[in-house]
């Protein structure tokens, strides 16, 4: 089954969920911030995607980290952020036992399906 992570105010999340509704598409919705994020997920996601993909650096959040914090980024250093601040992980992350893909872009989500 697919799971869909993110928050249920992301306008990205809704459009996607709105996708998969309309589409009959069975999903999960996670949110990240409200059912939370742990370790494990980003040490899973990470294992199936380059963990620098899974870091929103265009979010206010990110912005309001000091800079000496957000220098020398190291996975662990991300990850402990993340963990810290849920809505540094770019959203959605979507996932099943076949794929992860981080953001959504129906066009692209529509081919993929169409070749799965």
């Amino acid at each position: 089954m697919l799971t869909v992570y993110g928050i249920k105010s992301c306008d990205t999340c809704r459009k996607a969920r709105k996708y998969f509704a309309e589409n009959d598409i069975d999903f999960r919705f996670h949110d990240v911030r409200d059912d939370g994020l742990d370790i494990q997920m980003l040490e899973r996601w990470s294992g199936r995607i380059d963990w620098t993909k899974l870091l929103n650096k265009q979010s206010l959040t990110w912005r309001k980290i000091p800079e000496v914090d957000r220098s020398g980024m190291s996975e662990s250093k991300a990850f402990a952020l993340m963990i810290e601040n849920p809505t540094l992980v770019k959203r959605p992350v979507l996932e099943s036992d076949a794929f992860i893909a981080v953001g959504f872009s129906e066009k692209r989500f529509s081919e993929f399906w169409e070749n799965t």
